[in-house]
């Protein structure tokens, strides 16, 4: 698992709790309960349902060992304030030196975006290089960072909004 920080609202961090105890509190008893089903109707090597119940268990087991995992990494902030400084929590318009096009992108956690399935947006931490070279930049300042092959990349803020 990550020792990365992640950003969150408190809206999220209260939707990845309840998450959490869903999976603790109903899944993973209606599983059990599968288990013990299909172990009381004997032999277990050709028992289908007793293998489909298995394997939900260990997918559920590794879903909350990542709920949990996050909410262990997860930083409860504010929603940021329209003040035109790029913060985690925001939606961050960019353009690459010498280039015309923009690309849009939320700089904070994938948690962010369980808010709303229907936006779909590419997401950087606020300590990844191009996070760290932007944060605390306002609209028309450039930023510089080095990419992961090592190359130095220049961007404009066109504009950060709060998410």
């Amino acid at each position: 698992m990550s020792t990365e920080t992640i950003w969150v609202t408190q809206e999220a961090y209260d939707r990845l709790v309840a998450e959490l105890n869903r999976l603790k509190n109903e899944v993973l008893p209606d599983i059990t309960q599968k288990i013990a089903n299909a172990r009381e109707e004997g032999d277990l090597k050709e028992n289908g349902g007793y293998h489909a119940a298995r394997e939900e268990q260990g997918k559920t087991d590794a879903q909350i060992r990542q709920l949990e995992d996050r909410l262990r990494r997860a930083e409860v902030g504010e929603v940021p304030a329209d003040d035109g400084l790029v913060e985690a929590g925001m939606k961050v318009t960019i353009r690459f030196e010498g280039d015309t096009d923009t690309e849009t992108f939320l700089l904070g956690s994938r948690e962010l975006l369980s808010m709303d399935s229907s936006v779909d947006l590419d997401v950087y931490s606020p300590t990844s290089p191009l996070g760290e070279a932007i944060v605390g930049k306002s609209a028309g300042d450039p930023a510089t960072y080095e990419a992961p092959n090592g190359k130095k990349l220049t961007v404009e803020i066109v504009e950060p909004k709060p998410f």
